[in-house]
């Protein structure tokens, strides 16, 4: 199987992660933070190193302000539910993941007033409209750094000052670049960001983070045993305690830090430059057939390795599985993204998304584009 859905999970992940993990769940998958017999020690030292790990790849200087989630979707809901409170309005855009959209929708029920930004046709939102929906109470800014869909890349620099000037609180979410776009927390004036593990980072699934910016008050998510406080039936309020209620899952987190330590010694740099030649390849191919429909930019500029496509005439759920019986895994439908098939004009039908990774050639391009005329020519002959 030529797998091209990268920008679900990344696969496959490097032999390290794996070792790490089986490393792990046989030698020392204890409960980090419980005991002081050496397999939760050397658990709780894993941990350790991945949260420090984790802190320098995105310049953060506490690495107890980065938290191990399930998943970016929970995080995202940390952030989200533990800011906003009755009365506050929130700005988002219509370029979210139902992650974003889905916690502010539940938070509108509870007197939470939201406002959405539209995008351009090709998937980027303007920094004036952004500016223009802030409001006496607006409380914070969540932005989506990279689309899943369109692959465009939001300007969360720019937003950050936006943010900064009005005393509003900035959230990205970060899935889809974290580990593949050069992203400092600082540099940005990010508040709360919350991303994959399983994505760019290169580790297995069931791993997450979340960053808070040292000071910031987030109300807990859950509660319960931290290994901290014991003697407490109170919440840690201190982090990542307060957050971190029952057992992490140490044998992801191992295999997390074997992923991060992989981007490190390769270079995301080189990493993100690979990607985008998969992409610009694939794009260039793409643009030269007439049958094929594209959305968002069909350059280079400001994009990640994500790119949607139909083909005319054919549902893009058939064209996905003419490609499965090719051997080619791609996505096809809305990508849990609603909004963004509006700005774009497939709310009706999906699209085909082809999301290459650090481990896909251009040899695999060629197949891909190859079956994608195959498909086009079994249509045309049927007709």
């Amino acid at each position: 199987m030529i797998y091209f859905d990268n920008a679900a999970t990344t696969f496959p992940k490097p032999d390290t992660v794996y070792e790490a993990v089986m490393e792990c769940m046989k030698n020392y998958a204890a409960n980090p933070g419980r005991g002081s017999y050496d397999m939760a020690v050397r658990a709780s030292k894993k941990v350790m190193e991945t949260r420090e790990e984790i802190a320098k790849l995105f310049n953060v200087s506490n690495l107890f302000n980065i938290i191990f989630t399930s998943s970016a979707t929970e995080g995202l809901n940390m952030g989200i539910k533990g800011i906003l409170k009755r009365g506050d309005h929130v700005i988002t855009t219509a370029m979210e993941h139902n992650s974003v959209l889905r916690p502010i929708n539940y938070l509108r029920k509870k007197s939470v007033k939201s406002s959405i930004v539209g995008a351009d046709k090709y998937g980027f939102v303007s920094l004036k409209n952004i500016e223009k929906q802030i409001r006496v109470n607006t409380k914070m800014i969540v932005v989506n750094h990279v689309s899943n869909v369109t692959g465009s890349i939001q300007d969360i620099e720019r937003i950050g000052e936006i943010a900064r000037r009005y005393g509003v609180i900035f959230m990205v979410d970060a899935s889809q670049s974290a580990g593949v776009i050069n992203i400092d927390v600082n540099k940005c004036n990010i508040d709360v960001m919350a991303f994959s593990g399983h994505k760019g980072l290169l580790g297995p699934q069931g791993t997450g983070v979340l960053y808070i910016r040292e000071g910031l008050e987030v109300s807990e998510y859950k509660s319960g045993g931290t290994g901290s406080n014991s003697y407490s039936m109170h919440q840690p309020k201190f982090l990542p305690d307060k957050f971190e209620s029952g057992t992490l899952n140490t044998p992801g987190i191992a295999g997390l830090y074997a992923g991060v330590r992989f981007i490190k010694e390769i270079g995301m740099d080189n990493i993100r430059k690979h990607e985008l030649e998969l992409t610009e390849a694939l794009l260039k191919e793409l643009k030269k057939r007439d049958y094929i429909i594209l959305y968002g930019r069909e350059d280079m500029e400001d994009r990640s390795a994500v790119v949607s496509l139909n083909v005319d005439g054919v549902d893009s759920s058939d064209t996905a599985a003419m490609l499965n019986s090719k051997g080619i895994g791609v996505r096809n439908g809305y990508h849990c993204a609603p909004l963004v098939h509006e700005v774009i004009g497939t709310k009706n039908r999906g699209t085909v998304r082809v999301s290459p990774g650090y481990f896909n050639t251009l040899e695999e391009i060629e197949r891909l584009v190859k079956a994608l005329d195959e498909i086009h020519g079994g249509i045309t002959q049927n007709e």
